[in-house]
Formats: structure tokens, C-alpha cells, sequence
């Protein structure tokens, strides 16, 4: 317990509110945590069952359900990746047949995406696809309505129509997998974006140092972040300087989960994708430089971000409970107890009602 001499010496150091709480609570090695139930906006599958596989069944989905609830999560946007009309339409009404509350809905990561390498990630150069005529209109009867997200690249013809026509129907517009200019990213936002889909991935290896789309949405209070805390698609610092850029208020922690995740290494499959889990937590396109998903959890994500940013576990597990609840409009679902565990950074589920 922190004496108050010892508050006052934080208080006379200088120091900022948080990092007085994150300092008295590191001095609890072991603390049990109670909070709202976790909340995922990027799954493209869990525990060996793949959303992105059509003939996926509402009984395996359960069993992702409860997977991902043993790590806290209580519910999740199902995430369907770049695919034609027919395989996604397929996909969708696999993943609706669900009715479980815990799947708050769809997020439809593309087609609507860049096409060049690097900016497209592993979705298939085949799948990508301007939006036309009807076709969004489509997948979302596919869905039966319940595409809450969906990411674009501004720079996709037809994209800043769609993004008006989205947001008036009240569904939520991110930005990813793009090679977009600075004036695109802003002409985005003035459209009605109002995140960034897995901020950092998704472009190509090398940008121009200052006027590129990474700058420009971190710099955008419009937009909240994703990030993929799992040491693989970002590095540590730059982790630290992206919630520093956009507040802990405006970043959301995400997995972009496949089917690997919670399994041994090995390969499994993303749509049509082979991917491989390698011994590291890697999960990528056997052969191929581009990350595909990722075999992370949303417990260890939160460790993860408490440190890679040093920042206290009360200004982290926002960004994984009330943060998404409050971008996507909904309410939280249940309540999860932890052990949180400060000095090597583990948060573990011990019941979540």
C-alpha cells in the first residue's frame, strides 16, 4: 500500500496522475482485476475454426465462442476477408446462422482494398475489387444486415460514395490495407471514417519519411486506432508511439485472429489461404514476407501493451473493454475477474460471468 510520504515524493516528482497509479499498483505483484468483459472487432477465426470458411457450422462456431471467452472476450465482430461475392455471401450466412450474443456482428475487412503488393497483406490479388452497382448491398443481405464495420482504402474508386452511403445507414467505416496519399486519408475522414484498421500493417515495407497515411492518421482525432499487440506486427516502440499519438481515449487493442490462434504450430487455413503458425507466434503465407492474421488472444495483447508502453493496466484495459464498446455503439457484455501478474506482464482469465 502506498504511504502517503510516498505519495507526496510521486506527487513532488513531477509525475502524471497514471503513472502515480501504475506505480502504486505495481507494488502488487499479484493483483486479482475485475472489469467488463473484453470486446474483439477483428476475429477472423479462434481455436481452429475458421469464419472465412463456408461450410464453417454455427456448432463450431460456438466452440470459437468459448475459446475466446476462457481469454475474456464475451463478444467480437466476426471478421470476413477479401473474397468474390458468392464465397463471401456464403461465409456471411454461415456466420449469421450463429445467433449467440456474443457476436455483435460482421466486420468486412475489403474487397474495396489496394490492389498493389505490400498495401494488399495476404488477401489475394483476385479477390480485391472496386465496389459497384449493388454489391455491397449484396453482402450485407448475404449477412442479414449485420456488417457493423467495414475497411476500405480511400484511394479505391468508387470508395468516398461508399463511405457516405455506409455511415448513413449507420455502420462504421475504418481504413486499411491502403497506399493512399495523405489528401485521401483526409478526404476519407471528411467522408466518415472514423478508424484505422491494424494501424501500420497492411502498407508497403518503405513510405516517404513525413507525407504518408500512417502520419496522417495518427494524427487524426477522427480516428481511433487498431493495433495488433502481439510483437509481430508491430515493434515495442512503435506500439509506445502510436497510443502516445492517438491517447489511450482513442486506441483500440484488436487481434486479427485466425484459426491458428490457441492451437500448436502448423498450418491451417484463412479462406483460401494456406497460412503457417511457426514456433515464434508468426503466422504468415508459407513463403511470403506478409503477415495473415495472427495467432494472438486479447488477454495477452493487454499484457503485451502494458509492456511495450509502460503504461498503468487501469489505462490499458479501456482499449480492450469500454473503448470498442463505445466506437461500435454497443454495450459491454459481462464481467471477467484476472489475475494480473505486474512483473512479467500476465493478465489471466480465472471466470468470466
Amino acid at each position: 500500500m502506498t504511504t502517503r510520504r510516498e505519495w507526496l515524493q510521486m506527487v513532488g516528482a513531477g509525475l502524471a496522475a497514471s503513472d502515480i497509479a501504475g506505480r502504486a499498483a505495481s507494488a502488487r505483484q499479484d493483483t486479482t482485476i475485475t472489469c467488463p468483459g473484453l470486446i474483439d472487432l477483428q476475429v477472423n477465426g479462434f481455436a481452429g475454426v475458421d469464419f472465412n470458411d463456408p461450410a464453417t457450422s454455427p456448432a463450431a462456431i460456438a466452440h470459437a465462442v468459448e475459446a475466446m471467452r476462457a481469454t475474456g472476450v464475451t463478444r467480437f465482430l466476426a471478421t470476413l476477408i477479401s473474397a468474390p461475392l458468392d464465397r463471401f455471401s456464403a461465409c456471411a450466412r454461415a456466420v449469421a446462422r450463429y445467433d449467440g450474443a456474443a457476436l455483435a456482428g460482421l466486420h468486412m475487412e475489403g474487397p474495396y482494398i489496394s490492389p498493389e503488393d505490400g498495401a494488399r497483406g495476404a488477401h489475394r490479388r483476385e479477390d480485391v475489387a472496386p465496389p459497384g452497382g449493388d454489391d455491397f448491398k449484396r453482402r450485407q443481405d448475404a449477412a442479414g444486415g449485420r456488417i457493423r464495420l467495414v475497411t476500405v482504402a480511400p484511394e479505391v474508386p468508387g470508395v468516398l460514395s461508399l463511405i457516405e452511403q455506409l455511415v448513413r445507414d449507420g455502420i462504421r467505416v475504418a481504413i486499411g490495407h491502403t497506399a493512399a496519399s495523405p489528401q485521401q486519408v483526409r478526404d476519407a475522414v471528411t467522408a466518415g471514417a472514423t478508424m484505422s484498421t491494424h494501424l501500420g500493417n497492411g502498407c508497403a515495407q518503405l513510405l516517404p519519411r513525413h507525407p504518408n497515411f500512417i502520419w496522417e492518421q495518427l494524427s487524426a482525432d477522427e480516428l481511433v486506432a487498431g493495433l495488433i499487440v502481439d510483437g509481430h506486427h508491430l515493434p515495442e516502440s512503435t506500439v509506445k508511439a502510436m497510443v502516445r499519438a492517438k491517447t489511450t481515449a482513442r486506441t483500440i487493442l484488436v487481434t486479427d485472429a485466425t484459426t491458428a490462434a490457441g492451437r500448436p504450430p502448423g498450418d491451417y487455413m484463412l479462406g483460401s489461404l494456406k497460412v503457417r503458425l511457426d514456433d515464434t507466434g508468426r503466422v504468415a503465407v508459407p513463403g511470403q514476407p506478409n503477415l495473415a492474421g495472427s495467432a494472438l488472444s486479447l488477454d495477452r495483447a493487454i499484457g503485451n501493451t502494458v509492456r511495450f508502453t509502460g503504461l498503468p493496466l487501469a489505462d490499458v484495459l479501456p482499449m480492450a473493454t469500454t473503448t470498442p464498446a463505445r466506437y461500435l455503439g454497443i454495450a459491454t457484455s459481462g464481467t471477467i475477474e484476472a489475475r494480473w501478474d505486474a512483473t512479467t506482464h500476465r493478465f489471466t482469465v480465472t471466470r468470466v460471468t
